[in-house]
């Protein structure tokens, strides 16, 4: 910004204007100026000659008396004055740029300080937008998984149900089986015993025209001296191997055995033997204490009768084994007896050797003996129940020799079948068994 003024003497007359018509004027007027540099600004302060500022009217001032006449003297000392004023006027006017200064410095110190604050309102207002964006997208995507997540909720629960339905659906085909499976136990039951009635009258056939000297059907004539087990029979001289009168000492309770005289040197009472299925060994606790089936065949000679015979002397007792291949193996136990009934005829086996497993299919120590309706296992879930016939079970244990007869073909895959479990397996139903006991002094 450029100023001029101007003062003329006596005429009481201040003139403002800018720079350009300040010059104009500095033509027609004289000389004398004052100039005052502020910044970019330059202000210049014009002061008339005493001779130009003369009138032919004097010019009283309401500080000289009007009455007083003028002179030159006079003059000069107005000059002064109004110089002095000029100057005063001059200061106060530095003073007023100083501060239009300051103020338009701090006006552009606001101006910039607004100025930033906007870029930053700006960039945050550029961030809100973003972070709304994102938040957008964030939202967009969690709709998306929540639809997502019903879908595969919804389709959980169908195919939960569709399992419910096949579950209920494979119960009643399971419960329809089991039915099913009872009546062809009972139907193999009746068979059973009609197969056993049968080979009872073809024996009694046999045994009506057998001969003494008929090695395999050979039975001691009732007028004959009965023996407490087959191996005093055999050193009485009867070596042939056949059905034998059987008494146990100081009683007079006899029984029907078969007698083995020709494997590892003779001797052998034969306690189980299991070789066509045709006796039904899920039996009763009664029934095995007394024993069932046909010596000539399959049969079981009773727990009460070989309890007492073992409890006499030490026994050895040997397992033979076949399989549906033709093999053949056993396991022979140097010490063998059963307790008696209160102690519900446990098993007591000692020094294990042959070729059907290095280790015992029968659960060592000795177990209790159990059937389907005396339950001694260590198992809740009735072993003699859900693997059919007596045995002693343990938990359910490797071994089970009175299982249910498989044939050939069908002998696999039959946790329930006759199964010794070191020699050929849980799943592996065997095709013939024999148990026979012997003093372990013969």
């Amino acid at each position: 910004m450029q100023l001029a003024a101007c003062f003329f003497l006596g005429c009481g007359i201040f003139l403002a204007s800018g720079y350009n018509s300040f010059s104009k004027s500095m033509e027609t007027i004289g000389k004398k100026q004052y100039q005052v540099q502020h910044g970019s600004c330059s202000y210049t302060f014009l002061l008339p000659e005493a001779d130009n500022c003369r009138s032919s009217t004097p010019y009283v001032s309401n500080a000289v008396q009007r009455d007083a006449p003028l002179d030159y003297d006079d003059s000069v000392q107005r000059l002064q004055l109004l110089e002095n004023i000029m100057e005063n006027n001059t200061q106060w006017l530095m003073k007023v740029l100083n501060q239009t200064t300051r103020l338009e410095l701090q006006l552009l110190e606001h101006s910039l300080s607004t100025n930033k604050l906007e870029r930053q309102i700006s960039d945050q207002t550029n961030e809100i937008t973003k972070l709304q964006e994102k938040n957008s997208f964030l939202e967009k995507r969690v709709l998306e998984m929540e639809d997502k997540h019903m879908l595969q909720l919804k389709s959980i629960k169908d195919e939960k149900d569709q399992l419910q339905v096949l579950v209920t659906r494979q119960n009643s085909i399971i419960e329809e089986l089991e039915k099913q499976l009872v009546t062809a136990t009972v139907n193999n039951s009746v068979l059973q015993k009609q197969q056993h009635d049968l080979m009872e009258t073809v024996h009694s056939l046999l045994t009506m025209i057998s001969t003494p000297n008929s090695k395999n059907n050979f039975i001691a004539k009732e007028e004959q001296i009965s023996f407490k087990d087959c191996a005093e029979a055999f050193k009485s001289g009867l070596t042939t191997s056949g059905i034998y009168t059987l008494t146990v000492s100081n009683t007079a309770q006899e029984k029907k055995a078969y007698c083995d005289m020709e494997t590892g040197g003779g001797g052998w009472t034969v306690i189980q033997k299991r070789e066509d299925g045709s006796v039904d060994f899920h039996r009763t606790w009664k029934e095995y204490k007394m024993g069932f089936g046909d010596p000539a065949g399959e049969y079981w000679l009773g727990n009460e009768f070989v309890s007492q015979l073992t409890n006499q002397k030490r026994y050895v007792l040997k397992i033979q084994l076949k399989d549906w291949e033709g093999n053949e193996a056993y396991s022979l136990y140097d010490h063998f007896s059963l307790a008696s009934e209160e102690q519900k005829y446990r098993i007591y086996l000692k020094g294990l050797t042959g070729t059907a497993g290095k280790i015992s299919s029968i659960s060592q120590p000795g177990n209790d003996f159990s059937t389907k309706d005396a339950d001694n296992d260590k198992c809740i879930c009735k072993c003699s129940q859900m693997l059919t016939g007596g045995w002693w079970f343990d938990a359910c244990g490797p071994s089970n020799l009175n299982g249910m007869y498989y044939p050939l073909r069908q002998n696999n895959n039959k946790f329930n079948g006759i199964k010794w479990y070191y020699w050929k397996g849980s799943g592996y139903s065997l095709k013939a068994t024999t148990m026979m006991i012997r003093p372990a002094d013969f």
